[in-house]
């Protein structure tokens, strides 16, 4: 038995209630990670649109305007909660996937410490709103530390004998592990990274920051992508309708995966 049917071989929505009295916080996290997943990619996809508006610098200022009052500054501190969670828990299923080491009750621990120490200190810093951090420095250094993460994945994945494409979607998880976390930090330790025009327009013409911001935005969308047409297969039995689906699931994220790369090339 595979490891996917292992984990998600009990989640059935109409069983939900029934299954929680017999598989505690598995299936609890089994949910959760696929809703944030989902929510992430959804959330990936709204934060594209908004940033193709860079092109027209007012209409960038009324949307920043309007998300930088207490409540939305709020919601952006809560979005941290999927992000930091699925990020850690999908630390977890790599290292039980890839490494066949299942410790469930220390790394479940681990997951939800670290996810509320990440969660003070981003709320710490936007608090704060007035920090300064070099962009080459800090995702220098982030980029080092996701190699490292990635490198000992991508040394398993190799002589695993998935697919490509399911090669693929492991080492972007692993890198995204490290840079997401990261890019939602960067983002508030100064509110004028997220909301500036010429700030945000500055940071996008550097080379090193746009390539990466392209590394980025490719990882986000095939790793979410290829997670949500997995989820739509064990859903549907009809084979023609998954292709469809995916398909069309395909199909948006190019779009959207074209319009990140026209704003990135643009500056």
């Amino acid at each position: 038995m595979t490891f996917r049917e292992k984990y998600y071989q009990w989640i059935d929505p109409q069983q939900l209630l029934a299954l929680s009295q017999n598989k505690g916080w598995s299936y609890v996290i089994g949910w959760a990670h696929r809703l944030t997943g989902v929510l992430l990619l959804l959330y990936a996809l709204l934060h594209i649109n908004t940033l193709s508006s860079l092109t027209q610098p007012e209409i960038f200022s009324r949307k920043a305007e309007m998300f930088s009052g207490p409540v939305f500054v709020f919601l952006e501190w809560l979005l941290a909660v999927p992000v930091i969670f699925h990020c850690l828990n999908g630390g977890r299923l790599l290292v039980y996937e890839l490494f066949t080491t299942r410790y469930d009750d220390l790394l479940r621990s681990w997951v939800g410490t670290l996810s509320i120490v990440y969660l003070l200190l981003l709320g710490y810093f936007m608090y704060l709103g007035n920090q300064v951090v070099s962009p080459h420095f800090f995702w220098l250094t982030a980029l080092i530390i996701g190699v490292l993460a990635t490198y000992p994945c991508a040394l398993k994945i190799r002589r695993s004998r998935g697919s490509f494409f399911w090669k693929l979607q492991r080492v972007s998880g692993a890198l995204l592990f490290v840079l997401v976390p990261a890019h939602m930090l960067f983002m508030h330790l100064n509110p004028a990274v997220g909301r500036d025009v010429e700030t945000i327009t500055e940071r996008l013409s550097q080379p090193m920051i746009a390539v990466l911001d392209a590394v980025l935005l490719f990882c986000i969308l095939y790793h979410g992508g290829y997670g949500l047409i997995g989820v739509m297969k064990d859903y549907t039995a009809d084979s023609r309708a998954v292709k469809v689906i995916s398909g069309v699931v395909v199909v948006i994220l190019v779009l959207f995966g074209l319009q990140g790369i026209a704003l990135v090339g643009s500056f």
